[in-house]
């Protein structure tokens, strides 16, 4: 296994995870704030899975993102 190549390419998985996951969130409560669904100044729980399904992995995730 080429070690450098395999951490390019994580790096290059995480960073579509992080930059769309980034935009969906955004989305989410921006809309969320103008339905009224949210007032904006919550503390919203946030759940990540990781999944490599040929290799058994799931791992969670679990955090806070604070509007306000």
């Amino acid at each position: 296994m080429d070690e450098d190549k395999f951490n390019l390419e994580i790096r290059k998985f995480l960073k579509k995870v992080g930059v769309t996951s980034q935009r969906e969130i955004e989305n989410a409560v921006r809309e969320a704030i103008a339905t009224g669904t949210l007032s904006g100044n919550e503390t919203l729980q946030a759940t990540v899975r990781l999944e490599l399904p040929g290799l058994g992995l799931s791992h969670m995730i679990d955090g806070e993102i604070d509007l306000e």
